[in-house]
């Protein structure tokens, strides 16, 4: 696992099934852009890092970070994400605007892929388990 990772509020995700369609639908695309006003000054140490995810103010999971592109058009920068989303233990983690950074020592641990994890319970089953921290 890297050293740094990023974390960002999943706006307009009131829950985790949201978060998950909504990075699902870019699943058949090599990666997505998430655009931000300004380019993170560690971006070298972000290499192999990830981009992780709150939804009710609990880090729920993570994308992988690609890397950092200028956006003449908006006048900002782009984070490329890998389009595939990493569940996490759920962690608790205030809003907050923009981005932040998070150490590495500090990021929960990975629990499987979305659509993959326990597989024996209905996705809304497990999404609610892990929304309360119950797996």
């Amino acid at each position: 696992m890297a050293g740094l990772h990023l974390t960002k509020v999943a706006f307009g995700a009131p829950s985790l099934d949201v978060l998950i369609d909504r990075v699902a639908a870019r699943a058949d695309q090599p990666h997505f852009h998430l655009t931000t006003r300004n380019r993170p000054k560690r971006v070298s140490e972000l290499e192999g890092g990830s981009l992780y995810w709150i939804v009710k103010h609990r880090l729920v999971g993570r994308c992988a970070i690609l890397g950092f592109f200028d956006d003449p058009d908006r006048k900002g920068s782009l984070i490329r994400l890998e389009p595939r989303l990493m569940l996490v233990r759920p962690f608790p983690c205030r809003a907050h605007q923009g981005w932040r950074y998070l150490e590495g020592a500090n990021a929960p641990d990975d629990l499987g892929w979305a659509g993959e994890v326990d597989g024996e319970l209905p996705d809304t089953l497990s999404s609610d388990l892990l929304e309360l921290g119950l797996i």
